[in-house]
């Protein structure tokens, strides 16, 4: 059987999740996430935020995370900004296209928004009443080539946006696997204070399912939950959502397991650099993009499952790696260890 790189959401919870949730199968708890479990989620949550009221909300994914986002932020004429490799813009069937706002998209640089592209889009997008009006930036950290953005970068997006009255959000499917990165200095305090809304991914960093929205603007909380409900995803079990937070934040967990993540990529991409083959982009976080010959791919591919990204030549391709919370770190030697000439 192989083993898979292909994505960090293939394996099912870290086991001390699943003895949470099977402790409390038979509590009855109250519904849609009124619970104790939530409720003691949501404390640890905003003991790393530095904000003791910041408004939470559990849902099950990272594609309806965004979806809720943009549709209660947005008004009818109202659009986002995003990289053009932005996850709603390349992965997410268009949901938010189908709420009725447009996605405005812009170059990336290492799979990142500068400050500089931002302020272009707005120099260049302003012909109202004939346009959308921009609201709302969208980013994700880590992005989606498996760069970081550090403080200095979201902090000079947050003065463009605030000087413009924007909303800054940040799409945290790997939010973990960021701020545990080496390449990064942010903490969730600092996105606290720097964003608007931000949400934490739970789905691929050791949890079952499910991501926290945090609403540092507390302005964007108000009737959130019924657009959660509006969109269909207010959890009738939420426990479910709010045990598995609880175990993710108790005794560090959940960077705990975001540095397992990361230690293994890197240690990949080490090996990968070492056999003289190319890196597409520096591994940052959990993800890596390298390019290898045809022959080897199709070498690898015999004993391991990983995306071909993208073709670079007739001769070589861009192939995309992840790392998970629960990567076989003999698995990670194999690969290496194929590698070898």
């Amino acid at each position: 059987m192989k083993y898979s790189f292909r994505n960090d959401y293939s394996e099912g919870c870290h086991p001390s999740i699943l003895e949470a949730i099977s402790k409390a199968n038979l509590e009855q708890a109250e519904p849609y996430g009124t619970d104790s479990h939530s409720d003691e989620a949501r404390a640890l949550i905003r003991g790393h935020l530095g904000q003791a009221e910041t408004p939470i909300f559990f849902v099950t994914g990272g594609t309806q995370a965004n979806l809720i986002i943009h549709a209660c932020a947005l008004r009818s004429h109202e659009a986002v900004i995003a990289p053009a490799s932005g996850h709603i813009e390349t992965n997410e069937a268009g949901s938010i296209e189908a709420t009725g706002h447009k996605v405005i998209t812009t170059d990336a640089v290492d799979g990142k928004l500068t400050a500089e592209s931002l302020q272009n889009v707005l120099d260049s997008h302003n012909h109202f009443p004939h346009v959308t009006r921009p609201r709302m930036v969208y980013i994700s950290n880590a992005t989606e080539i498996g760069t970081v953005y550090n403080k200095d970068e979201i902090t000079a997006l947050s003065k463009v946006c605030r000087a413009n009255e924007l909303y800054l959000m940040v799409d945290g499917a790997r939010l973990g696997a960021a701020l545990a990165s080496d390449y990064s200095n942010l903490t969730l305090a600092d996105l606290t204070e720097l964003t608007d809304i931000f949400w934490i991914g739970g789905t691929k960093c050791g949890a079952l399912f499910g991501e926290a929205i945090v609403i540092p603007n507390k302005a964007l909380a108000e009737d959130f939950e019924i657009h959660v409900k509006q969109r269909g995803a207010l959890l009738a079990k939420g426990s479910a959502l709010g045990i598995q937070f609880k175990q993710l934040f108790s005794d560090n967990l959940y960077f705990n397991l975001a540095n397992h993540a990361n230690r293994l990529a890197k240690k990949m991409a080490d090996g990968i650099k070492a056999a003289g083959f190319e890196m597409a982009a520096e591994c940052e976080a959990n993800m890596l993009m390298a390019i290898l010959p045809n022959g080897v791919i199709n070498y690898l591919g015999e004993s391991f499952d990983f995306y071909i990204w993208q073709k670079i030549d007739d001769e070589r391709s861009q192939v995309r790696l992840l790392t998970s919370w629960a990567t076989d770190e003999i698995q990670v030697d194999r690969f290496i260890e194929k590698l070898k000439p």
